[in-house]
């Protein structure tokens, strides 16, 4: 069982020797005036699945786009801190620079080019390879294997598909650059209960089959525990709490304040916000 008392030292940065990704305690800032995060501080094994979990606000998204580089184009800077992977800085590196590394980010919202069809979606994510064109083939093949239905609908403009589509669309473009590492941004946003099943269900078969590792953002805790190996809730651009999926899943202010339970049943979120464990989390 996790100590909630006491929060992670944001001045001590992690053991990075067995980690993939290494966040040491960044600052995030934008227009130079609005501090996001403070001190954020996470780890990513090679070959996992962590889950960056809190409310909307808690920093999730920023921390994303702190290790994507996309900060940039939101008047966002990292001020303080590090970022490496595999051992090296990657701050001063463009989004385009990092997706040759192998890392890049599905945004949040099912970005996908309206008037292309699913197909053409997916093979621009191969536009930076240049490995010839049966390979782009036979990925474009496993990817289908993994959403049968995108090959259903490879011929339809992708505006005109659902939205479990479109996040289905978005997994695989990004699936065809043959990226290691994939940052996932609120992959159930907006979709029914059977899809944000199906959509974590192919993300775990792609982590067990393919070696992708993945470092998701997401409000859903009950569901994010089930599939991560690893878990970090944030609260107002602090990591409040972190540990194995399990022991969080079990965890009673976790319980309480994400999944609606305690030990008297389930209650709603109003219910059991209570001011003395936000003062212990925060202060």
């Amino acid at each position: 069982m996790l100590d909630t008392a006491t929060q992670p030292d944001p001045t001590e940065e992690p053991s990075t020797e067995e980690a993939l990704l290494a966040v040491n305690n960044i600052e995030v800032i934008y227009n130079h005036v609005i501090l996001v995060l403070k001190g954020v501080s996470l780890n990513v094994p090679k070959g996992g699945i962590t889950a960056l979990l809190g409310g909307n606000g808690a920093g999730k998204t920023t921390t994303l786009k702190a290790i994507s580089n996309l900060l940039r184009s939101e008047r966002g800077e990292v001020t303080k801190g590090s970022i490496l992977y595999h051992g090296e800085r990657i701050q001063d590196l463009t989004p385009a620079d990092l997706v040759s590394r192998g890392v890049i980010q599905v945004m949040e919202g099912r970005h996908c080019f309206e008037h292309l069809t699913v197909e053409e979606n997916l093979l621009t994510g191969a536009y930076t390879r240049r490995d010839g064109g049966k390979s782009v083939k036979d990925d474009l093949e496993m990817v289908y294997s993994y959403f049968p239905r995108l090959k259903e609908r490879r011929s339809s403009q992708a505006g005109y598909t659902s939205g479990g589509e479109q996040q289905m669309c978005a997994i695989g473009r990004a699936l065809m650059s043959r990226p290691e590492t994939i940052l996932l941004d609120e992959p159930s946003m907006g979709l029914a209960p059977q899809l944000v099943e199906q959509i974590f269900d192919i993300v775990k078969r792609l982590n067990e089959e393919q070696g992708v590792t993945f470092l998701l953002a997401e409000q859903n805790t009950n569901v994010a525990l089930r599939f991560a190996h690893y878990g970090y809730i944030l609260e107002s651009g602090r990591v409040v709490m972190d540990g194995a999926a399990a022991d969080l899943r079990e965890n009673p202010d976790v319980k309480e304040f994400y999944l609606g339970m305690s030990e008297e049943g389930r209650k709603s979120f109003r219910d059991v916000r209570s001011y003395r464990r936000r003062k212990r989390w925060l202060s």
